[in-house]
C-alpha cells in the first residue's frame, strides 16, 4: 500500500484496509474514479473525479480495474514537482 504524505501533513492512498487508516488521523474519503460498461459491454475506468483521463475499453471489469489502480499509482500518488 503506497501512502503519499503531502508536506501539509494530508495522506493520499488508495483505500484498503491493510492498516486501519483512521489511526492516521481523520478520514476524507473520494471516489478517485468511475469503472463502468458501456452500451456495448465494454468497461471504462474514468478518472476524471482526480483530473485523469479516460482508460478503456476493456472487454473485462477487471482489465478496467488493474488499469485504474495502474494509473492512479503511477500518476495520482506522486509528489508534485515543485519549483
Amino acid at each position: 500500500m503506497q501512502l503519499l504524505i503531502q508536506q501539509d501533513g494530508t495522506i493520499r492512498c488508495l483505500y484498503a484496509e491493510k492498516i486501519p487508516l483512521a489511526t492516521l488521523g481523520p478520514l476524507d474519503i473520494t471516489r478517485g474514479s468511475h469503472v463502468e460498461p458501456d452500451c456495448n459491454g465494454q468497461w471504462w475506468a474514468d478518472l476524471s473525479p482526480v483530473t485523469g483521463p479516460k482508460l478503456g475499453p476493456f472487454a473485462q471489469r477487471s482489465q478496467a480495474l488493474q488499469a485504474e489502480v495502474h494509473w492512479l499509482e503511477t500518476y495520482w500518488l506522486k509528489e508534485p514537482l515543485t519549483a
